[in-house]
């Protein structure tokens, strides 16, 4: 078989193992916060840092790498990803300290950048079922990842010592970097460059830094302390700067017009809050299932175990790619985001009334892990078959960047609120801190299921100019059908729906193979 034919065939598969490769190495942190701030002699609240900054830096990281892998270089940022991340895992497990730690965790986030071009690159270069398989599952990836990663950390820290975890992330890196550079394709050599949009990934990534900052001190400074509260106005009008000017720069880091398109918005949106949700319901349990029964909750599990709990929540995660196109059948697919968000609210509602035995967290993760992949399984496809080819990269990343910044705001805000329920002198909060952490998970869940259900049933609003070949959706419009002002076809409007069925089974757009590409041809 000729050279070019393998380098196809692989291209799936090394896809979808960049993929899992990052999901497991930006969670090789959250199991391990106890030990950390024991082994490193920081608080909690601190040793949580070694979660959060991660998801701080792939926040600011997604939408740089998605806007460069639009053009040209697609290739090269990859591999240049995944050598960061190969140098960041190293750094983690060298004994250096916390700090050094804390700087291994940062440059691991880079390569939470990848999922993005990885979709866009499989629906440029693949074709028909492949091409939505692959996107299928690397949307799960960065869900099922997460579960993968927590059971192989705590097991190798547990036998290994705690930097054990870093060394096997350091080793699939190095295999991950070795398959990207015999298979990833280069980009679409007609493609030019984007101007990178410098000031928008500052400012961006300063108001985040502050936003998170805040969450997770503001227990320690107090939360009517001046210099919290300067911190907390700063990082928004940062961030009220950072939506001026991609609003008005020619070459937008992220291109917010697009949230025009209802589609669009509906996913941006939901994938914010739901981050939180999920996220939340990690740390809590993580941390709560290794709590010594002694506190009057908590079973004293080991940090291996305490990994394994979240294996189901991967496992189920998986299956709902499964689920999703069933449920779309027997029911309508404008309700496939709101079932997800049910399930995931029923998690939180099971560990809110049932956390005595600790079958019952595997039990609460399974269900988190089916609702939550439910939910983040038709979130790629909505906007995949909203935006222009040429715009998917960087569209799918800033919905990775919003799903990033609610992990991290969700692993800050879990931290917090124990903090919060931390007596003076005590290091472990009371039961009524995980209370209070979970209702706020409900109310979580509550608010993305009535944004999934409130915002696709207006008409869409959307700018001028977008199209995408083979389908009709809100704000694109099909070949030869002109637009009004507003970006509206002319003489007709087409229902938020159709985008949400197209989602659960379409990854290249209207499932056919986009013109001038032949099935198994390289782009």
């Amino acid at each position: 078989m000729h050279a070019a034919d393998l380098r196809q065939r692989a291209l799936m598969p090394v896809l979808v193992f960049l993929g899992t490769v990052v999901a497991v190495i930006s969670s090789l942190g959250a199991p391990l916060v106890p030990t950390i701030a024991a082994v490193d002699h920081v608080s909690l609240s601190e040793a949580q840092w070694s979660l959060t900054v991660t998801m701080l830096v792939g926040a600011v990281a997604t939408p740089v790498m998605g806007r460069l892998g639009d053009g040209p270089r697609r290739r090269a940022v990859m591999l240049g990803a995944v050598a960061t991340v190969l140098v960041g895992s190293v750094l983690g497990a060298l004994p250096l300290g916390f700090e050094y730690l804390v700087v291994g965790r940062a440059l691991q986030g880079v390569g939470l950048g990848l999922t993005p071009l990885a979709i866009a690159t499989a629906r440029d270069c693949l074709a028909g079922e492949r091409a939505r398989s692959a996107v299928a599952l690397l949307s799960i990836t960065t869900v099922a990842g997460v579960g993968l990663g927590y059971p192989l950390t705590g097991l190798l820290a547990q036998s290994f010592g705690l930097h054990a975890g870093f060394w096997f992330g350091a080793t699939i890196s190095a295999a991950a970097l070795a398959a990207g550079a015999l298979v990833l394709p280069a980009a679409a050599a007609d493609r030019r460059p984007a101007p990178l949009d410098a000031l928008g990934a500052v400012l961006l990534g300063l108001g985040l830094s502050g936003v998170l900052l805040v969450l997770s001190e503001g227990e320690n400074w107090g939360w009517t302390a001046p210099g919290l509260l300067a911190l907390a106005v700063g990082a928004v009008l940062l961030l009220a700067w950072w939506v001026h000017h991609e609003l008005r720069t020619a070459h937008p880091l992220v291109d917010l017009r697009s949230l025009r398109n209802r589609v669009v918005l509906t996913a941006d949106v939901a994938g914010l809050v739901a981050g939180v949700g999920m996220y939340l319901l990690m740390s809590l349990l993580t941390r709560f299932v290794q709590t010594p029964s002694s506190a009057g909750y908590g079973f004293g599990a080991t940090v291996t175990v305490a990994g394994l709990v979240l294996l189901p929540f991967s496992v189920t995660s998986v299956l709902s790619s499964k689920v999703v196109p069933v449920l779309a059948r027997r029911t309508s697919p404008a309700l496939v985001l709101p079932i997800g968000c049910g399930l995931s609210l029923l998690s939180m509602l099971f560990f809110l009334t049932a956390h005595d035995r600790l079958w019952e967290a595997f039990a609460v993760l399974a269900i988190a892990g089916l609702g939550v992949g439910c939910t983040f399984a038709v979130m790629p496809g909505l906007i995949v078959g909203a935006v222009p080819a040429d715009q998917t990269g960087s569209a799918v990343a800033f919905n990775q960047v919003l799903r990033y910044v609610g992990y991290s705001t969700g692993s800050a805000l879990s931290a917090a609120v124990l903090q919060a329920h931390t007596a003076p002198g005590h290091v472990l909060p009371s039961g009524d801190g995980y209370r209070v952490a979970t209702l706020i998970g409900c109310a979580v869940w509550v608010l993305v299921a009535v944004i999934t259900i409130v915002l696709p049933r207006h008409r869409a609003a959307t700018g001028p100019g977008v199209t995408v070949p083979g389908v009709t959706a809100p704000g694109v419009t099909a070949p030869g059908v002109t637009t009004a002002a507003g970006g509206r076809p002319s003489g007709r409007t087409v229902d938020e729906e159709q985008p949400v069925n197209e989602s659960t089974t379409v990854a290249t757009p209207g499932g056919s193979t986009p013109p001038g590409r032949d099935s198994g041809a390289r782009t």
